[in-house]
């Protein structure tokens, strides 16, 4: 999990019930307020081919939802909404002819072995939700919604990988030269970090030689690409994951029929500690591997406030059939915690607490260890004396960390620590809020950390800010320090605006 909130930063929370893959994430974005026009600009600038983008409404287990459709052509076709192709022992050809219809335009985050004797996207795609589901989706004029699909065909160089799959530096440059913006590119490229730190480690090849065959193609190119603009676009900067919901059986992928989840789409969710069900009633795969990689990226928690306030809500569709919903819920919620006016005084997350014990390591390992902790991302890190079995003197080092971090600050700890196991526990914290504010005093200019709890205001002055008074000013450092909360504390209190 990353963490904390961003100045003025949204939080975002996803229901993934029903899964969670590429497009359905975006279509969810999308329909919580996304600007449809910039993503399209935005995503015209990638150097691809071979693909159109619709936008549609579509009707899902009676539900209006969005629908984001990337519609490839033939050359790049790979059958990943194709039923029959994804599960042939449960919609093989006999089921097929009285259930399902194979849709050349159906992608998704698997890229397969794919016929290229058919390019039917310019007049096939009216009927593509309609068919696919099996009735789950109605056409738009069906159930009165205007129709909203939009065409945009691509004329970029560097389809050419399409064939024996993209590396990491492939992609990167693929995104570095389109016009995303820096939040974006940098949400776009972690996205596909994870995905190849997870296909190095299931197929065992360093990640600068893994080949990406599904999340390399181009309909999850832009999948991975359109979340990351439609979350920096929204000012989403803190993502709680909820109910998320994978399926049973096998599924039909680029290196065969594979048990579910895949390797890939395993190897994220242990990476990153994302709790799942499995439901042992659906016998499909709900959570693919762009979408896991998706939730690693975004995700900063798992558990709701114990009250908020809905600010808007969107529902994206997928295109698989299953025996569940098939959509994903996007929510902005505004916590409802302890506040003054309209300020919230509380936030409320969870951490990470790693600790290990020594017994046979030297202060100076200990002090070079904490400075690395501290340099790699930990949120706090410290040691303890202790007492061990047969009295012997010890120490404990106890870290504060974001899921996130967890594999970073622990081979930071093996490597420069004696110590040979770590205990991890999850601990649920919640925080004053707070902001640094320069303040104008008498004796000059201090930066000061600002709380609220309640209606009372509290102020600690920065150490650096206090150090330079006192030189300046010839005084000593408690009594400067606290002349200086003091006047903050109430000049604050006087001007809550500040805050």
């Amino acid at each position: 999990m990353r963490e904390g909130l961003k100045k003025n930063g949204k939080t975002l929370v996803l229901d993934c019930s029903s899964g969670i893959s590429g497009d359905m994430l975006t279509a969810a974005l999308l329909d919580l307020g996304a600007d449809e026009k910039l993503l399209r600009e935005t995503l015209g600038t990638l150097p691809l081919t071979g693909y159109r983008i619709a936008v549609t409404r579509v009707v899902k287990s009676g539900l209006d939802a969005c629908d984001f459709d990337v519609i490839l052509d033939s050359e790049h076709e790979n059958h990943d909404h194709d039923m029959a192709y994804l599960h042939p022992d449960r919609f093989g050809p006999a089921v097929l002819t009285e259930h399902v219809h194979t849709h050349e335009e159906d992608h998704h985050e698997h890229d397969h072995a794919h016929e290229e004797d058919h390019h039917d996207h310019d007049h096939g795609h009216e009927e593509h939700h309609h068919d696919h589901d099996h009735g789950e989706h109605a056409h738009e004029n069906d159930h009165g919604h205007e129709e909203h699909h939009h065409e945009h065909e691509h004329e970029h160089e560097g389809h050419h990988h399409h064939h024996h799959g993209r590396n990491l530096e492939d992609i990167t440059r693929i995104l570095e030269a389109g016009k995303l913006t820096p939040g974006a590119l940098e949400t776009a490229l972690r996205i596909f970090r994870i995905v190849a730190e997870a296909e190095s480690k299931a197929h065992g090849l360093p990640v600068e030689k893994v080949h990406f065959h599904e999340v390399g193609a181009v309909d999850s190119i832009v999948d991975i690409a359109a979340i990351s603009i439609c979350i920096d676009q929204l000012g989403i900067t803190d993502c709680i994951l909820t109910n998320l919901t994978e399926g049973t059986g096998t599924v039909r992928c680029q290196h065969g029929i594979l048990p579910i989840p895949v390797p890939a789409t395993t190897q994220i969710l242990s990476s990153y500690r994302i709790p799942f069900h499995i439901d042992p009633r659906i016998r499909g795969e709900l959570i693919t591997p762009t979408g896991a990689a998706a939730a690693a990226a975004l995700r900063t928690g798992d558990v709701l406030p114990e009250r908020f306030t809905i600010l808007s809500s969107g529902l994206g569709a997928g295109k698989r059939a299953y025996e569940t919903a098939g959509i994903v819920r996007a929510m902005l919620i505004c916590g409802e915690k302890t506040q003054t006016g309209d300020q919230e005084s509380e936030e409320h997350d969870r951490i990470l607490v790693l600790q290990t014990n020594l017994d046979d390591c030297s202060g100076e390992a200990l002090g070079y260890t904490l400075e690395k902790l501290l340099d790699g991302g930990a949120l706090d890190a410290y040691y303890t004396p202790i007492y061990m079995k047969k009295h012997r003197p010890a120490y404990q080092l106890t870290v504060l960390a974001a899921a996130d971090d967890r594999r970073k600050l622990e081979q930071i700890i093996f490597r420069n620590t004696t110590t040979i196991g770590i205990r991890v526990f999850a601990a649920d914290r919640t925080k004053l809020s707070r902001r640094i504010l320069s303040v104008e005093t008498p004796w000059g200019m201090a930066d000061v950390k600002c709380c609220r709890m309640g209606d009372e205001i509290l102020c600690y002055p920065e150490f650096d800010s206090v150090a330079a008074i006192c030189d300046a000013q010839g005084t000593g450092f408690m009594q400067m320090y606290h002349q200086i909360k003091e006047y903050a504390e109430k000049y604050l209190q006087s001007d809550g605006s500040a805050l």
